[in-house]
């Protein structure tokens, strides 16, 4: 595996696929550049999901959030790519990611998206 920043979100087998169970990843060293200034942007992500199938191998995390280093990116863009990033890659039953992003200016922001895959049930009474 690369030991550089990479795009590619590895996962592995979920060890319990029958359980609703969370998994949370707390990554305080995010970085990245504003892209109006470009100063450095320091904040913490944190991953909560609950896994379908898929888990997210944490090196490969590590090295995907790693990624967005020497970029451009709005705290919202950002926050919002890693969720989407994330569920195409673990395709999980739900999914929050909370960017938390260091006072800029004299503002802190905090940004907190979610994602949850719909019951068979709901789509069936949506037919």
């Amino acid at each position: 595996m690369a030991t550089r920043p990479d795009r590619r979100l590895v996962t592995f087998p979920n060890p319990s696929p029958g359980r609703d169970y969370v998994i949370r990843h707390e990554c305080p060293e995010y970085t990245a550049v504003c892209p109006v200034t470009g100063q450095p942007d320091f904040g913490t992500i944190v991953v909560l999901y609950t896994p379908g199938r898929l888990c997210v191998e944490l090196k490969s995390l590590k090295l995907y959030l790693w990624s967005f280093r020497d970029e451009g990116h709005f705290f919202e863009q950002a926050t919002n790519q890693i969720l989407d990033d994330l569920v195409r890659a673990v395709k999980p039953r739900r999914m929050t990611v909370i960017g938390k992003f260091n006072v800029r200016g004299g503002i802190g922001t905090t940004v907190v998206v979610r994602h949850q895959t719909p019951r068979r049930a709901a789509r069936r009474r949506t037919r």
